[in-house]
């Protein structure tokens, strides 16, 4: 049985396994550059890992947006462990925390095939379809 354990990305270590989902993810699963992968607010963002035992299996990361306002991104789960529960772990987890940093509002990009998942957490969809890092996307904001 899957017992996810997500923790802010603090140690090295850590941050090594962010690092390696959004990889496995993003870039050689989903074909996004690297460059657009990895960028300026790396360094400001809280990151997330999920980890079933020692194997990260997802991660994410939330930064300031604005005053009051956070921003969820790269939020991803390898593909073995995809309908777990692992990415509600994730967010769970990140939105207790964006909560205790003072966050009124939450937005995010998701891809348009993870609206339903972030409808189910409470996010409303804003504005159209639009196209990010070569992936359809929509706005959302809870």
């Amino acid at each position: 049985m899957l017992e996810v354990e997500v923790r802010v990305a603090d140690s090295e270590r850590e941050r090594t396994d962010v690092f390696a989902v959004r990889r496995d993810v993003f870039v050689e699963e989903q074909g996004v550059d690297e460059e657009l992968e990895y960028d300026e607010h790396e360094d400001d963002a809280v990151h997330f890992v999920a980890y079933d035992g020692d194997d990260p299996i997802g991660a994410a990361r939330l930064r300031e947006y604005e005053d009051g306002v956070g921003k969820i991104e790269r939020v991803a789960v390898l593909e073995s462990h995809r309908e777990e529960g692992v990415g509600r772990a994730i967010m769970d987890v990140l939105e207790e925390q964006a909560e205790a940093r003072g966050f009124e509002t939450l937005l995010l990009h998701s891809q348009t095939h993870a609206a339903d998942f972030y409808r189910e957490l409470g996010y409303e969809q804003v504005g159209a379809e639009f196209e990010e890092a070569g992936i359809p996307h929509v706005k959302m904001r809870k």
